[in-house]
């Protein structure tokens, strides 16, 4: 039997044999176990017989091909055919190309016909003969596979994860790698032994290599980022750190049985983790990310309490002018807003659907994930933003553009366990850099603006198994619902901001969107609770500690979405535990995070016109306007300040922000006036806690790139970090506001700054437009 390329007719009669054999390879695997006519098994078994018998002398016993007739194995004119134009193109032959017809009988026509697809078909896609259960138990038992590869979140991340290996190889690619592992070496898997020039000899994989840098990753799973300096010599070796396996072929055949079907990871939770698997070298444990170590950026806002401040101190106030541009790295998004995150030298990072570890000394790609944008969505998860991932133990999450949530494995990048958050298919997406408290891991839902019912979820960060779930908005029968009316439309209460953690009180604080529709009131009066509101909850059940509403029944979408930043000082005469909020409304806030105390509550803005100010007990106090009052004058502020990050410094007390000086106009539902479109101006600001005054500003001049902007990131070192909204980073002095250092980037930037440190040296890195950038003192 000869196979070649050439065109040929499909047969309009179907055999009993032939349906027989289709049901087998396009129904799922339980459906299989109905038929009793053939077993997989038993059908590719007299395939290869037949293949044996009449097509091996041309296509070679091993179905590699000969001089005579091609490679069937490997072979993509195979691999395009289904198996009935396969049996009919075996039945009919190509006698233009050499292949004689075959008049075998309709048994034997099926049965080689699948055999020949097998070869080339995805294994998970193909009758695989074997005991699954028996390779299972080879697999994680003698074989000691696990101890190396991974599957489903279980066993060792030392070499390539195996939870796809069944769509990604066929079987016959499987069995030839497990006898001839040398001939089948994974990219990013060539073994090197390096020797340093400090005399130490370091083994693994080189992950990522070009003349100027090395990213291996040793035979524990541990990363050492070396450059050319520091490498004495490289000697690749041609062997694959695995072994020829050597067993009884009816084992390596159960083996094969058992990967064939591993068709990557499905949305839901894990099994509990093989205990055996269950600590790996490179964990990141969750003190460290409670404390960080110095130099480490662990998680979106550097530490859980949300203060973008940093002890590093070697770039200051003195040699920040002579920053230079160290490295970037580009990621096919524009308008990044992703904050990198750092822990022991590897970077990761995120866009759209899509994530990165790289070399945080050089930006060298270590490993990539990605999936394509989510057709059909609307608002911002039609955009694809994305803050940023978080990481615990041997995991990196990240949230996608539909609102499910992902665990990478940190080593390899490959998908452990995926969620889908919300619970029905409504308008929900997820922007949010998620947040890592005790075992668990915390992300939140956008949406609002387009009729979705705010949450934030808890998962198991080992397993990805649900633990809480907190409504933003209160069910029918639960307290707040009385604020909505008699007939209540509840929508609103986006959580697209990360949150942030009090280890003292044990407490997780969240911020939440506006009501919708945003401007349209009629059938939501009240209060709208819990929109514009910061939430103190119980991070072990979700349960409410307290709340407060800094815009009760809001129609101008002033949500609260701002950061909540944790701090503890003593304020007006007393050590207190505060948390520091400047709003979307045009107030800067005070609050005590033990209970919800409003301690202060004073406008950082020249135009505020719709409250006169917070009272008491924190409720605003509302501008009485004329009848005469334009719809802009009714509608100051607009965007006083947004999600990007704020900082706060201890020694100088002020709390830093960008800020936005605008108004918009607030039309009556169903209008059709014109609104007015007057430029903003934009401010950075410094606000002295103790008396909410503004210490200082810097005008952002120019024309405005974008309607967002940077965030702020403040260091012991004197300096302050933001972006410009018109396309450049810049660093301040944090005591006057004095500019002493920019970059011009040329693009709108959106995300916010973080610092780190590795061998010794300090880096400040920010996304602007489509590219990360990194800067840091020049080289001695």
């Amino acid at each position: 039997m000869t196979i070649t390329s050439g065109k040929f007719e499909t047969s309009r009669a179907t055999k009993s044999g032939l349906s027989l054999l289709l049901a087998v390879f396009f129904f799922p695997a339980p459906l299989l176990c109905q038929n009793t006519a053939s077993s997989p098994s038993t059908i590719l078994q007299d395939g290869k017989t037949v293949y044996a018998s009449n097509c091996s002398g041309c296509h070679g016993a091993d179905t590699f091909g000969t001089d005579h007739a091609p490679k069937l194995s490997g072979n993509p004119d195979v691999r395009r055919r289904s198996v009935e134009q396969l049996r009919n193109l075996i039945e009919s032959g190509i006698p233009a190309g050499g292949m004689p017809a075959f008049a075998l009988p309709q048994p034997q026509l099926d049965a080689v016909a699948a055999f020949v697809h097998s070869l080339n078909s995805p294994a998970s896609q193909t009758l695989v003969a074997g005991d699954a259960a028996a390779g299972g138990q080879f697999f994680w038992g003698e074989g000691n596979c696990g101890s190396c590869h991974m599957v489903h979140g279980q066993g060792s991340s030392q070499a390539p994860d195996l939870s796809d290996v069944g769509s990604r190889m066929t079987a016959e690619e499987i069995h030839n790698v497990l006898l001839h592992p040398d001939q089948h070496i994974t990219a990013g898997y060539g073994l090197v032994t390096v020797t340093l020039r400090n005399g130490q000899t370091l083994r693994g994989f080189a992950r990522g290599r070009t003349n100027f840098d090395l990213q291996l990753q040793d035979l524990d799973g541990a990363f050492h980022l070396l450059q050319s300096h520091d490498i004495g010599t490289i000697a690749d070796d041609s062997h694959s750190l695995m072994k020829p396996l050597n067993a009884p072929p009816d084992q390596i055949q159960n083996l094969i049985a058992y990967l064939a079907p591993m068709a990557g990871v499905e949305p839901g939770a894990l099994k509990a983790p093989n205990a055996q698997y269950a600590s790996q070298p490179q964990d990141v444990a969750f003190s460290r990310i409670l404390d960080p170590q110095p130099g480490d950026w662990p998680t979106y806002n550097g530490k859980l309490d949300g203060n973008r401040y940093s002890s590093l101190t070697q770039i200051n106030a003195s040699n920040v002018k002579e920053l230079v541009l160290k490295w970037i790295f580009p990621m096919p998004h524009f308008g990044l807003e992703s904050t990198p995150i750092v822990v022991d030298g590897v970077m990761y990072l995120s866009g759209n659907n899509q994530a990165y570890a790289i070399d945080a000394l050089t930006g060298g790609q270590i490993w990539k994930y990605s999936r394509p944008p989510t057709p059909g969505l609307v608002g911002d998860a039609s955009v694809g933003t994305n803050r940023g991932v978080a990481v615990l133990g041997d995991k990196i999450f990240v949230v996608t553009d539909n609102a499910h949530l992902l665990a990478l494995n940190r080593v390899t990048g490959s998908l452990v366990w995926e969620v889908v958050m919300p619970e029905e298919k409504e308008h929900y997406g997820s922007t949010v850099s998620p947040l890592i408290v005790h075992d668990t891991v915390i992300a939140g839902v956008s949406g609002g603006d387009w009729g979705m019912r705010g949450f934030i979820a808890c998962y198991k960060a080992a397993t990805g198994e649900l633990v809480w779930r907190h409504w933003t908005l209160p069910a029918k029968g639960e307290p707040g619902i009385e604020t909505w009316g008699k007939e209540p439309l509840l929508s609103g209460g986006s959580t697209w901001l990360t949150g942030t953690y009090d280890k003292e009180t044990d407490t997780l604080y969240w911020a939440t969107g506006n009501p919708w529709p945003d401007r349209d009131d009629r059938d939501r009066p009240g209060d709208n609770l819990f929109t514009d509101c910061i939430l103190a909850l119980n991070p072990h059940t979700g349960a409410l500690k307290w709340y407060f509403q800094f815009t009760p029944h809001d129609t101008a979408d002033r949500d609260a979405t701002e950061p909540p930043v944790l701090i503890d000082t003593e304020y007006r005469g007393q050590p207190r535990k505060l948390l520091l909020h400047a709003d979307r409304n045009g107030f800067f806030y005070v609050l005590d995070r033990t209970n919800g105390e409003v301690l202060l509550a004073k406008t950082f803005l020249h135009r505020v016109n719709w409250a006169t100010g917070i009272g008491p007990g924190g409720r605003p106090q509302l501008a009485a306007q004329p009848a005469t009052a334009s719809s802009r004058e009714r509608g100051c502020p607009d965007n006083a300040a947004n999600w990007s990050s704020t900082a706060f410094n201890p020694t100088t007390r002020l709390y830093y922000l960008m800020t936005l000086e605008d108004c918009h106009a607030i039309e009556p539902p169903n209008s059709q006036k014109a609104s007015e479109d007057a430029p903003g101006e934009r401010y950075m600001r410094a606000i002295d806690i103790d008396s909410g005054e503004v210490a200082w500003e810097i005008p952002q001049t120019g024309p405005v790139i974008l309607k967002t902007w940077s965030g702020v990131l403040a260091t012991a070192g004197g300096v302050v970090f933001y972006g410009d909204p018109n396309g450049a980073f810049v660093a301040v002095d944090d005591h006057k506001g004095k500019t002493l250092w920019h970059f011009d980037t040329n693009v709108g930037m959106k995300a916010s700054p973080m610092t780190y440190a590795v061998d010794g040296k300090q880096f400040v890195a920010v996304a602007a437009g489509s590219t990360f950038l990194c800067f840091g003192l020049p080289s001695p």
